[in-house]
């Protein structure tokens, strides 16, 4: 039998390359400015389109879906045609997969500043962009299987079973999540509500960083480990107890994202048990990658490539033991809400994607341009920048974490809050926030210097577009051929059976969990005294959605005596039937806001919302808040309510048949009410705001937001909450 001349595809692998240099600069670029306005608020300069609540979820999404996901496609382009012997399926799908994502990443850094956003973590998109990445998804899955298929190696190695895993989760994970009734080109409203949407989100956003920054991550660990060290990898049956182990359980930990909260107590036992089961999968990975190094450390000493990824998979480790030690109740009441959590996803972040990404590309680039790297000391001191930077990042946020968690629940001898004023807490970790900045800064730089580098190397190399390749072709009968070896083998020569292997063992986990809460009615009961919002109210919250409010509060009070005496009752799940998406949040960078119109602590006036919403140092001296003077500015979109009452009545929402048709008339109605309290209180109200040239009257939106945020915990008797009528 003759060998088969062809090549591998290289280009493409380079035009992934060069996106992912390109928006990982843009990502963490943002991220400083972010960080930086949590201690100097006026950085936005008082325009919408980059306050932190706009451009925060700008932030994740550059970092995750263009410098995460470019570098995913990168590696797996490489390493793919390699691993199989074969040039990609198509390149016409390589080029729309490569076109179709950049598209998507533009479109969500034009939309989400301009405050169109569904609200949900790492899933913010609006629903053309979501129906746009679906497809581009199956472009994607679409190449890599066919060209699977058509292979001339008989065994898939195991970075292809990650490759394979990660294609088919985030597949479901983006379907499901993204189920949503479209009301404009530019708004939507998420198909589950309350308890059930907030299941449905960490179960997304859970396993988003499980199955889009983990898995194909440890794919590309599995290829480019043994590569860079020249060592096969430690354990292949290890390898096998990690893949199979860690796609089945991952699944189940969402709800740990949930505890105490008011989805049932079963589901977050079962998010509790499996993040616990999942530290010894996860660490069979971390250590099957760094035993792959054994008598190879004399290349990690010299090698600063291979320094990246040791640090990186030590990276994994750590935040793969911090997931599950999060997940147990006792911890996670100090530290959920905290800084801690923003500290634990950016060991991972920084630390296992990025440096996986740094290592992987040094890699790559001389190699793609047939060349040596211009500098391996800026290598080195990229090394070593980029480190102090996850220090400097990640050591004050935990300090800071820490002593919110242990400020917001401290007594005095009397029983009194002994921190009642949030602000107190707020003041005492700005330090910290400035070190993060600068760890942010350094770490950026690092990644600047990185950028220099590769450009210096590529200028002085010459792209290989088409590597030429041979291989003895893999007929029918070598395929069918029974053969020895490992048990596992008669998988990973069947591509079609590990998929289906692989759909069931990640379906079922997701199965259990929401059957019993969307089937059995008495998961999530109603509370008779629970209203829809009215159309000035539902405005409002969609104003609230748009600027990102939910990226600095929650709505969630927990039931712990802190909580309770500091914002009013504990959270009921029937309270949230109307939500659509929830917003519980999940960082409290200001107050909880679940009872702000109820008689809870932080209940407030129509007149002092006016003036904190204008200038909130004017009504909280030190608060890092930025202005928001545009909703003082712009009208209410009362045109819309219609088919907003519409959308919701379609969503099970018990609005009264027609109410569309009286909707504007009963916004206008309760604007009118709300603008003359405020005028009554405030004779001044009427005229120029602050002299600084803005007349207001009620149809502008801030009157919207006042309605929405007088609405929270209303309907809740906060004194006999407990005792009322339940459905």
């Amino acid at each position: 039998m003759q060998k088969e001349q062809f090549s591998y595809d290289n280009t493409i692998v380079r035009n992934f390359a060069i996106a992912t240099m390109i928006w990982g600069i843009v990502g963490m670029l943002v991220g400083v400015i972010i960080a930086t306005q949590l201690f100097t608020p006026e950085l936005n300069f008082n325009l919408r389109y980059v306050t932190f609540g706009r451009i925060r979820p700008l932030h994740t999404n550059a970092v995750i879906f263009a410098f995460v996901g470019n570098a995913i496609f990168m590696g797996v382009y490489y390493s793919l045609q390699r691993l199989l012997k074969a040039r990609m399926y198509s390149d016409v799908l390589s080029r729309i997969h490569f076109w179709g994502w950049q598209l998507i990443i533009v479109s969500a850094a034009l939309t989400l500043p301009m405050g169109i956003t569904t609200s949900k973590e790492y899933a913010e998109l609006e629903w053309p962009i979501d129906i746009a990445i679906t497809l581009i998804w199956v472009v994607f899955g679409w190449n890599m299987i066919g060209t699977i298929f058509k292979r001339r190696e008989r065994h898939m190695y195991v970075a292809i079973w990650f490759y394979l895993a990660t294609f088919l989760t985030v597949a479901l994970l983006h379907v499901v999540n993204s189920f949503e009734l479209p009301v404009s080109l530019f708004k939507s409203y998420s198909w589950y509500a309350g308890v059930q949407d907030a299941l449905v989100q960490w179960w997304y956003g859970h396993n988003a960083v499980a199955f889009f920054l983990t898995t194909p991550f440890l794919g590309l660990m599995y290829y480019f480990m043994p590569k860079m060290a020249e060592r096969p990898i430690y354990s292949y049956k290890l390898s096998i107890l990690h893949f199979w182990s860690l796609i089945f359980i991952y699944i189940w930990a969402g709800p740990h994202h949930l505890l105490y909260s008011s989805l049932p107590d079963w589901a977050q036992t079962l998010g509790v048990a499996f993040s616990v089961m999942l530290i010894a999968p996860s660490w069979g990975g971390m250590l099957n990658g760094l035993l792959t190094l054994r008598g190879a450390w004399d290349k990690v000493r010299d090698d600063a490539r291979l320094k990246f990824m040791v640090v990186g998979i030590t990276a994994y480790g750590m935040a793969t033991f911090e997931g599950p030690m999060l997940s147990l109740k006792n911890f996670n009441a100090l530290a959920h809400f905290t800084d801690w959590i923003v500290s634990h996803v950016h060991v991972g972040a920084l630390g296992w994607n990025g440096f996986l990404t740094f290592g992987i590309l040094y890699y790559l680039i001389p190699k793609l341009y047939n060349t040596k790297l211009a500098s391996t000391k800026l290598v080195s001191t990229h090394f070593w920048i980029a480190t102090l930077g996850i220090i400097f990042y990640a050591i004050p946020m935990y300090i800071s974490g820490a002593t919110q968690g242990l400020m917001w629940k401290q007594f005095t001898e009397d029983g009194m809050l002994k921190y009642s004023n949030f602000l107190d807490t707020t003041l005492q970790i700005l330090p910290m926030h400035m070190l993060r900045a600068f760890g942010g800064l350094l770490y950026l730089t690092g990644a600047i210097i990185m950028v220099v580098n590769l450009v210096r190397t590529m200028k002085q190399g010459k792209l290989i577009r088409n590597e030429e390749a041979e291989a003895y072709p893999l007929t029918k009968e070598v395929q069918e051929e029974a053969g020895s070896g490992y048990w596992h083998r008669w998988i990973e020569r069947k591509p079609t059976q590990f998929l289906v292997l692989a759909f069931i063992a990640v379906l079922i986990g997701g199965a259990v969990e929401f059957l019993p809460t969307f089937l059995v009615e008495s998961n999530i009961k109603t509370i008779e005294s629970v209203t829809p919002y009215s159309p000035l109210e539902l405005a409002g919250r969609d104003i609230y959605i748009r600027e990102g409010c939910n990226n600095c509060h929650s709505q969630l009070v927990r039931p712990f005596r802190s909580e309770t005496v500091r914002y009013g009752d504990y959270s009921k799940a029937g309270e949230n039937v109307y939500d659509h998406p929830f917003l519980w949040g999940s960082k409290r960078t200001g107050p909880d806001l679940a009872r702000s119109g109820s008689n809870g602590h932080f209940k407030k006036g129509a007149d002092w919302h006016f003036q904190h919403m204008w200038d909130p140092r004017s009504t909280s001296t030190g608060s890092i808040m930025p202005r928001y003077m545009w909703l003082y500015e712009d009208d209410i979109d009362a045109a819309s309510i219609p088919d907003k009452i519409s959308a919701m009545r379609t969503l099970g929402v018990n609005y009264d048949e027609g109410f569309e048709s009286k909707s504007v008339a009963a916004l206008e109605k309760q604007a009118s009410e709300i603008w003359n309290g405020l005028v009554k209180n405030n004779p001044d109200v009427a005229g120029e705001m602050l002299a600084e040239g803005v007349t207001v009257d009620q149809n502008k939106e801030i009157i919207a937001l006042i309605a929405y945020l007088h609405k929270l915990g209303r309907d809740i008797n906060t004194e006999n909450s407990t005792a009322q009528v339940i459905k």
